[in-house]
């Protein structure tokens, strides 16, 4: 019995990479192999990939934030990545190719529309990205992390963010509303800190009552180059706080919070919806389709979550917001119920069955099972 191959392309920040990690692991389970097309910066978050996953460092480039030069050097340094796609897929003939969207994903699925090998994209967010949308007329089918609004294409459909097993251990963690104990605050800027969070939310838990403050244990994930002034800001204001500019066992801390304070990246919603947390978003605004405040509003809708665009993010309205959250028990339990209706425990086994019906129906020619999602047409 031959053993199905699948190519992950992601790379670039945790966003992309680790719903690409949640599939590795399912497909892992059921039997496939595994291969992750990634470029050097996705390479940092292969250390809690599976084991079995063979992982291949592919060149490609972008032309945002590079140098005049460097702009001319983005064709070239991509068609050679495509180059070595092209060559490494002809020699191992993978069965189905995935991309999740950025820049380094560009070489494996341009590769696989060359090669005609079955291909699907994964769009984490609410509105495409731009390598995604490059490709979403191309490709077998687009599957969105988030439903879009303008939700119309025969070739697309919702089916959430993959969540790792590393999360999913946590998504039956009873919550505990806030009351006259410890209280866990947790502040995530992303993948890789925001200095946001360092400017406002010391400064804004410092203005707490006594009476508040005193109960309160604050988990920040801060930059490198924030996380001194941070930890001097908690410790002026008399508040308990760990400081790091990485944890490694982000599911628990969730899981432990009473509220997250975060941005709105898919992957971050994806966590706290499937652990089930309350939390205050603040969409990052420079991203450039406004993407995360599509993501907010998915939690807003349901009113698990408060979001406040960075323009309102001030020291004085999160110190209303934290002191009323905390003064409010069963508003709190409401909206840590509520995160769990956006929950995406169930996302990365509707994502495998989806890239199953596909390569049945690409490869052995029989009619493949009805698709395990939403369909309907991108604009």
């Amino acid at each position: 019995m031959n053993v199905r191959m699948l190519v992950l392309a992601a790379g670039g920040t945790g966003g992309h990479m680790f719903p690409a990690q949640a599939l590795a692991e399912e497909m892992i389970s059921s039997g496939w192999q595994v291969k992750l097309s990634t470029d050097r910066r996705g390479a940092r978050y292969t250390n809690n990939f599976p084991s079995d996953v063979d992982v291949s460092i592919i060149k490609s480039a972008t032309f945002s934030g590079a140098s005049i030069f460097g702009k001319v050097l983005v064709p070239i340094i991509i068609f050679y990545g495509v180059l070595q796609s092209v060559l490494w897929f002809k020699s191992n003939k993978p069965d189905c190719v995935v991309g999740f969207g950025g820049y380094p994903s560009i070489p494996a699925v341009l590769a696989a529309l060359i090669l005609r090998i079955p291909t699907i994209l994964h769009e984490q967010n609410g509105v495409l990205g731009r390598v995604n949308r490059l490709f979403a007329k191309r490709v077998d089918f687009v599957a969105f992390g988030i439903l879009p609004e303008n939700f119309t294409t025969k070739n697309a459909g919702y089916i959430g963010n993959p969540v790792r097993n590393s999360i999913l251990k946590f998504k039956d963690s009873p919550y505990i509303p806030p009351g006259d104990y410890p209280i866990n605050i947790l502040v995530i800027g992303g993948s890789q800190g925001a200095r946001i969070m360092a400017d406002i939310v010391p400064a804004a838990l410092s203005l707490l009552s006594e009476k508040d403050k005193k109960n309160l244990q604050v988990t920040h994930q801060a930059r490198p180059e924030d996380k001194e002034r941070v930890v001097k800001l908690y410790s002026e204001g008399n508040i308990k706080a760990e400081v790091s500019s990485f944890f490694d066992d982000v599911a628990r801390r969730i899981s432990e919070a009473q509220l997250v304070i975060s941005r709105s990246g898919a992957s971050s919603i994806a966590d706290i919806a499937t652990i089930g947390r309350p939390s205050i978003l603040v969409p990052l605004k420079s991203a450039l389709r406004d993407e995360q405040s599509a993501n907010a509003l998915s939690m807003t809708s349901v009113n698990s979550a408060v979001s406040i665009i960075e323009d309102d993010f001030t020291v004085e309205r999160l110190t209303v917001c934290v002191s009323k959250f905390l003064s409010s028990p069963k508003n709190a339990k409401a909206m840590a119920a509520a995160a769990l209706k956006r929950s995406s425990k169930n996302s990365v086994t509707r994502l495998s069955e989806l890239i199953i019906n596909l390569v049945i129906q690409k490869k052995d020619g029989s009619k493949p099972t009805s698709l395990p999602i939403k369909k309907g047409t991108l604009e």
